[in-house]
């Protein structure tokens, strides 16, 4: 499970043994400033030509390559909105690593407070990375499809909830009885990846989401739905997330309501 921590916490354990310091940002971005010791994990990567999350073999195989290890906590930190270290968190969580770490703030505010910042890219040392798939963090198509009791969210924009604004080859509207709670707002700002627990938790209850039935978390094709994913376990909600997400569902003609 990911724990956001603060960038004093991750600051004490640069350098660390069993500590694996990761920039999931694309690597025009990592050149441009990173953090000491960081490897470059880019998010995307994690995805197909085809635009699927690749397998599980294959991407325990990227994980090992890139320098992650089984043995090792990986440290994430992020620029906004936060997406590439909770995909990369998630991701690492369904492939069985048991804790992942998130710093709270962004790339940003650790620059600007005047922490070290480095520029010269970290060669990785291939890495022993094992899968032990963890099937409860994720849900499939088919069992969306026969999902009862089981509440949807929806983290895309009101337009794209709505229907009034469609992507690529998608259905209009969203899956039938999904809550819409828009991804941007559950940030912390510029600063924070995420707002503090008592504020996403009040925010989801608003929506009238509350704890106890099972929630999956869904969006176009996986990114926004996995920050939505962090903050719901956050907030203490049981909560699995549903990759294919609405690209998938809206293609293979399932039922979509406005």
């Amino acid at each position: 499970m990911a724990t956001l921590v603060s960038a004093d916490w991750v600051s004490e354990r640069i350098g660390k043994d069993g500590f694996t310091i990761v920039d999931p940002r694309r690597p025009m971005r990592y050149l441009a400033g990173h953090l000491r010791g960081a490897i470059n994990v880019p998010m995307y990567k994690l995805f197909g030509a085809d635009g699927w999350l690749m397998e599980s073999a294959a991407l325990a195989e990227f994980f090992g390559v890139s320098g992650l290890s089984s043995a090792s906590i990986p440290v994430l930190y992020d620029s906004p909105e936060g997406q590439n270290a909770a995909m990369l968190a998630w991701t690492l969580e369904y492939l069985g690593m048991p804790e992942v770490s998130i710093m709270r703030e962004f790339y940003e505010t650790w620059k600007s407070s005047g922490r070290e910042v480095l520029y010269r890219p970290v060669t990785a040392k291939p890495a022993k990375f094992e899968e032990r798939l963890n099937p409860a963090s994720r849900i499939g198509i088919e069992e969306a499809k026969r999902a009862d009791g089981v509440r949807f969210v929806d983290f895309r924009s009101v337009e794209e909830f709505s229907g009034a604004r469609v992507m690529g080859e998608d259905q209009a509207g969203h899956i039938p009885g999904a809550i819409n709670v828009v991804w941007r707002d559950l940030g912390g700002g510029s600063e924070a990846i995420l707002k503090d627990r008592a504020e996403l938790t009040a925010l989801l209850r608003a929506r009238g989401i509350e704890r106890g039935a099972q929630v999956v978390a869904y969006c176009r094709s996986g990114p926004r739905a996995a920050l939505g994913y962090l903050a719901l376990k956050e907030a203490g909600y049981d909560v699995r997330l549903y990759d294919g997400s609405w690209a998938e569902w809206s293609r293979a003609g399932l039922p979509a309501e406005k």
